[in-house]
């Protein structure tokens, strides 16, 4: 974290996990893509296929860890709070901005990874099996073709995750799983405490 020490052993073991998974993740990624735009038989994309699942289950890994990463340092921010040595009130504010950016961002990453079995999936999975339901979605093609082919991209997943973030509850996306459920439930829980606790803590110190 920015100011306080919130890590479990070394403070480099974190980002070094995560190095270590993002490094093949990258690689399998950039393969798989070449792959495909080589393939021309069935043999090539069932192979295709069987690496496309890698990488998703590799990115599920990699966004889990940086979950329990930041969920960690909320826990350990709000026990320093309790015990009185979490810092000055504009320390506490820097951890809180940095927790709450994070839990954006690593949720994002969830729905992105999740909704329609991820970019990755995209072909090997049904396309309608979705956990989100988008407004652009949720239009009748025949009376707006605009939306008729249309696929939510990583900004509109970013701007789930902020407004659940922000309002507690979607704006206007709703989930349809009850994995998607129990995500968002999780990433409120965690806004929630970051704002209520921590940063009103910091307010208070600071006025």
């Amino acid at each position: 974290m920015i100011v306080n020490d919130l890590s479990f052993g070394p403070w480099w073991l974190g980002p070094a996990a995560e190095l270590v998974l993002l490094v093949p993740l990258s690689i399998g990624t950039l393969s798989t893509q070449r792959s495909a735009a080589r393939a021309g038989t069935e043999e090539e994309w069932d192979h295709i296929g069987a690496k496309r699942k890698w990488v998703r289950r590799l990115a599920i890994v990699m966004t889990a860890l940086s979950t329990a990463l930041n969920f960690a340092a909320l826990f350990l921010l709000t026990k320093a709070i309790f015990q009185g040595h979490a810092g000055t009130g504009r320390a506490l504010l820097l951890d809180a901005i940095n927790i709450w950016v994070t839990n954006v961002i690593i949720f994002a990453l969830w729905y992105w990874t999740l909704d329609r079995g991820s970019p990755s999936s995209r072909g090997l999975v049904i396309p309608d099996k979705r956990d989100f339901l988008f407004t652009q979605q949720a239009q009748p093609p025949d009376t707006n073709p605009t939306f008729a082919e249309w696929s939510p991209g990583f900004i509109d997943y970013v701007f789930l995750a902020y407004t659940n973030a922000t309002a507690f509850s979607p704006a206007d996306t709703f989930p349809l799983t009850s994995r998607a459920k129990l995500l968002m439930m999780a990433e409120s829980f965690i806004s929630l405490i970051t704002i209520a606790l921590v940063a009103s803590r910091a307010v208070g110190i600071l006025s």
